[in-house]
């Protein structure tokens, strides 16, 4: 089913045009990907969806109908930004929020408990966030967006402050989220992240949406352009063959660069001839050097 749709959404500041005509749909149980470089409409977008602001053309609908106040009870946001009170107990304020989002105080405390023991941190229950490191604030902000049990949810930047480990546990818990019916607007500059847990996505640049759609369709459409050779001695010669544009030498091999697919297979050929041939595999293009060819030099205008 069909929960949040956008159709050729504008969204004005004076003279700065900040959303230039977005459109697209995600599902229910659905992690989509919105990405860009830093004042590409990202936020303007989640915040329209979130209905913190309105659009100046277009529409936005969730499950087929406008936005209402009925809505905010089921809306989680995550921003880049903390916006946790620093002095204030994490239990205070957390259940504080559960409650203005339509929950029991005590069904919100045993929801707390709960994901505090989940993230491993349940000490941190009675404690200011301010005592924290920046780690646990992101995991108590994390919390303050999902102890509710929203429908909606919008991640911006997830994974700020956390360590190699706990980036694991929430994308572990993003994914929970996901199959118990979730919609979730995901948004990174670590496109390793948006490649490992979205289906479909959005790049936006300078306002406009300049590719749209199902990340492994979007991957067929650009060519391969490296290959991963490992053998059990050197190979003479890769450098000559037509096609290949650079190589690097790895500690059991190679990593090269092609400009023409074709030349993939003469590289094996080539391997073969002289050593024993461990790995061969033409990779495809990762999402970070799909988004740099799409929008370029233009990432830098922020």
């Amino acid at each position: 089913m069909t929960r949040l749709k956008l159709e050729s959404v504008v969204k004005q500041f004076g003279n700065k045009r900040a959303v230039n005509g977005i459109s697209f749909e995600a599902r229910e149980g659905e992690i989509f990907g919105l990405i860009g470089a830093n004042g590409a409409g990202k936020t303007t977008t989640m915040r329209m969806v979130l209905g913190l602001i309105f659009p100046d053309e277009g529409k936005i609908t969730y499950e087929g109908k406008p936005y209402s106040a009925e809505l905010k009870s089921r809306f989680g946001y995550l921003p880049e930004e903390r916006g946790l009170y620093p002095k204030y107990k994490v239990c205070d304020q957390l259940l504080y929020l559960a409650e203005l989002r339509g929950m029991k105080r005590a069904d919100a405390d045993r929801e707390l408990k709960a994901w505090l023991e989940r993230f491993g941190v349940p000490e941190n229950y009675g404690r200011k966030v301010e005592e924290l490191s920046k780690g646990n604030q992101q995991k108590i902000q994390f919390i303050a967006a999902v102890i509710h049990r929203p429908d909606y949810l919008i991640l911006d930047e997830a994974f700020s402050g956390l360590d190699p480990v706990n980036v694991e546990l929430l994308k572990e818990t993003i994914q929970d989220l996901k199959r118990r019916g979730a919609t979730i607007l995901f948004s990174s500059h670590r496109m390793e992240h948006v490649e490992e847990l979205c289906e479909n996505i959005c790049i936006l640049d300078r306002s406009n949406a300049v590719l749209q759609g199902s990340l492994r369709e979007i991957k067929r459409r650009f060519p391969r352009e490296r290959v991963v050779l490992a053998t059990d001695r050197p190979v003479e010669g890769l450098d000559r063959i037509p096609g290949v544009t650079s190589i690097k030498r790895l500690e059991n091999g190679y990593d090269i660069r092609i400009s023409d697919e074709r030349a993939a297979q003469k590289i094996l050929q080539r391997a073969a001839e002289s050593a024993e041939v461990t790995r061969f595999e033409v990779m495809e293009p990762t999402l970070n050097e799909i988004f740099i060819k799409t929008v370029g030099g233009a990432a830098k205008y922020e």
